[in-house]
C-alpha cells in the first residue's frame, strides 16, 4: 500500500517543491499521496499544481490533496513532515533586531543566541499540538521534523508525547561533500563518525576510502596543492558567491569558505560539520566587534531583507519549474524521501539524523536529542556508532545541551524565569551584561507575545 506523507507547512517555497521532486524521484514512493497543509491557504493551490505538474511529466501515480485543517492532514497518516516559521518574517525580525541593540549580532539566529531561544519558544506550542493531534489521528506515524531549532523542537516531542520523531538536517552532507572534493574521494566513499547537536555535529573519525580522512585533511592543509581546482565548481543553492568571471573554485578557496570549522579542527582534532554561518552562533568569540562581527572569518550577518530577498528567489525557482516541461533529477541533498524508503524497507539507509541519546554519544545525557550517524530500516532508527567529541569541543556540547533543555522546560511550562535561565546559559546570549540580558528577554517576549500563547 502507498504511503500517505502529510507534510505541514505544504505552502513553503523553500521545502515543499524540494520534498515533492524528492518523493517523484523515489521508484518506491511514486505512488504515494502526499497531503499538503498550511495555515495560509493561499500558499496551496502552486503547491498542488505541482505535485499534478511532476506526476504527469513524469507519468507516476502521486496524487495530492491540500487543507488548511491540521487534523484533517493528520488522520490517517504514515509519516508526517513538518517545516514550519510561527510568526513568519513578522517574528523573525524579532529575534534578530532587538540582540543587535543589546550588543549581539546573529549569523542566522534560528538555532542558538537569543533569536534561537525565542524561536523555539514560538515553535513550542505547535509542536506540542502537532504531536498531540498525531496521538489521536496518527499515533504510529513518523514526524520528520525539518523546522529550526531542530534539537529543541525534537526534544519537545520525545519528552512529551509518544510519537515517533527524527530530524533531518543536511549540513553534514554538505560537509561529507565539500571533503570528498578535498580528498579526491568519491561521495560514496567518505563514511563519517558524527557526535553532536543539530548545527554542531562534531566529526570524530572519517573513512575517506579507507584511508583516515582527518589526517588526510590535516596534510592537505600542511603540505597539500591548494591551487588545485575542484571537479566542479560549488552551486550556488549552497549560498556560496559566485566567482568572477573566468576564475574556478580550487580546494584553497573551498577551504577558505571554511574558515571556522578548519580553525576548530586545527585546534581540537574534531571537525565540526556544519557551516560556518551556523558554528559561530555557538563560539561567541567569534562573532565580536573585533572581528567585524565575523567579517573577518567570512561569515556575514543575516536580516530579514537577506531572507526576504531568498524567499522571492524560491517563489521563482517555482515558476520556473512550473514552466518546465522536465523534472531536475539533482540530488538535492535532503533525507526526508530516502528515510521514508528506508522505513518502509526499500534499503537500507546510513544518514545524520538527530534521534534521543541511546547511548551513542556517551559524553551527553540519556534522552536528550544528539546528532550522529544512524542506521534505518524497517525496525526503525538506532544510533549506528558511539563516539565523544574532542577537548573543549565535549564540554560546548555539553553546554548546548544543557542549554536546549532549559528551554524546553521554558517553552512547554511558560515560565519567563527558565527563559532567562536559558539565555544566561546560553554561550551567546550569556555574554552580555547582566541587567542588559533581562531587559533584552523582557522586550524579545513582549515583541513576540502574539506567538507565545504560553506566557499569556
Amino acid at each position: 500500500m502507498a504511503p500517505r506523507i502529510t507534510i505541514i507547512g505544504g505552502g513553503s517555497n523553500q521545502w515543499a517543491p524540494t520534498l515533492i521532486t524528492d518523493i517523484a524521484r523515489k521508484e518506491s514512493l511514486q505512488a504515494a499521496e502526499i497531503v499538503l497543509e498550511d495555515i495560509d491557504g493561499s500558499r496551496l493551490p502552486r503547491m498542488r499544481a505541482y505535485v499534478e505538474h511532476v506526476a504527469r511529466i513524469l507519468d507516476i501515480p502521486l496524487t495530492v490533496r491540500t487543507t488548511t485543517d491540521q487534523r484533517e492532514a493528520l488522520d490517517g497518516a504514515e509519516f508526517v513532515v513538518v517545516n514550519i516559521s510561527t510568526g513568519g518574517f513578522a517574528s523573525m525580525r524579532h529575534d534578530l533586531e532587538i540582540p543587535s541593540r543589546y550588543g549581539i549580532e546573529q549569523s542566522v539566529g534560528d538555532t542558538v543566541g537569543p533569536g534561537g531561544i525565542i524561536r523555539a519558544l514560538r515553535n513550542i506550542p505547535v509542536f506540542l499540538g502537532i504531536a498531540g493531534d498525531m496521538e489521536e489521528l496518527c499515533p504510529d506515524a513518523w514526524l520528520l521534523n525539518l523546522t529550526n531549532p531542530m534539537t529543541t523542537l525534537c526534544r519537545t516531542v520525545t519528552r512529551e508525547s509518544s510519537i515517533r520523531t527524527i530530524g533531518l538536517c543536511h549540513e553534514v552532507t554538505i560537509a561529507c561533500f565539500y571533503l570528498s572534493m578535498l580528498l579526491d574521494v568519491g561521495f560514496f566513499d567518505i563514511r563519517p563518525t558524527v557526535a553532536g547537536v543539530n548545527h554542531l555535529p562534531i566529526i570524530t573519525a572519517l573513512d575517506a576510502g579507507g584511508t583516515d580522512g582527518l589526517a588526510a585533511l590535516a596534510d592537505l592543509l600542511d603540505h597539500g596543492d591548494l591551487d588545485a581546482p575542484l571537479p566542479f565548481d560549488l552551486p550556488e543553492e549552497l549560498g556560496h558567491e559566485p566567482l568572477p568571471p573566468g576564475e574556478r573554485w580550487t580546494k584553497g578557496r573551498l577551504l577558505d569558505a571554511m574558515k571556522v570549522k578548519i580553525e576548530l579542527f586545527r585546534r581540537t582534532g574534531g571537525l565540526p560539520a556544519a557551516g560556518d554561518r551556523h558554528l559561530v552562533e555557538f563560539f561567541a568569540g567569534f562573532l565580536t566587534e573585533s572581528s567585524g562581527f565575523g567579517k573577518r572569518w567570512g561569515v556575514g550577518l543575516t536580516d530579514i531583507a537577506h531572507r526576504e530577498r531568498w524567499e522571492a528567489r524560491y517563489v521563482a525557482d517555482l515558476e520556473a519549474k512550473l514552466a518546465s516541461d522536465e523534472v531536475s533529477d539533482f540530488p538535492s541533498g535532503e533525507m526526508v524521501h530516502v528515510v521514508i524508503a528506508a522505513l518502509r524497507g526499500d534499503g537500507l539507509a546510513h544518514l545524520p539524523l538527530n534521534i534521543p541519546n541511546a547511548g551513542q554519544c556517551p559524553g551527553l545525557p540519556p534522552d536528550v536529542v544528539v546528532e550522529s550517524m544512524c542506521i534505518v530500516d524497517p525496525d526503525g532508527v538506532r544510533g549506528r556508532d558511539v563516539a565523544e567529541a574532542p577537548g573543549f569541543l565535549g564540554e560546548q556540547l555539553r553546554r548546548v545541551s544543557a542549554t536546549q533543555e532549559l528551554i524546553v522546560e521554558a517553552g512547554v511550562t511558560g515560565n519567563r524565569d527558565k527563559v532567562l535561565n536559558a539565555m544566561l546559559a546560553d554561550p551567546l546570549a550569556g555574554r552580555i551584561d547582566y541587567d542588559l540580558l533581562q531587559k533584552m528577554t523582557a522586550e524579545m517576549l513582549e515583541a513576540t507575545a502574539a506567538w507565545l500563547p504560553q506566557f499569556a
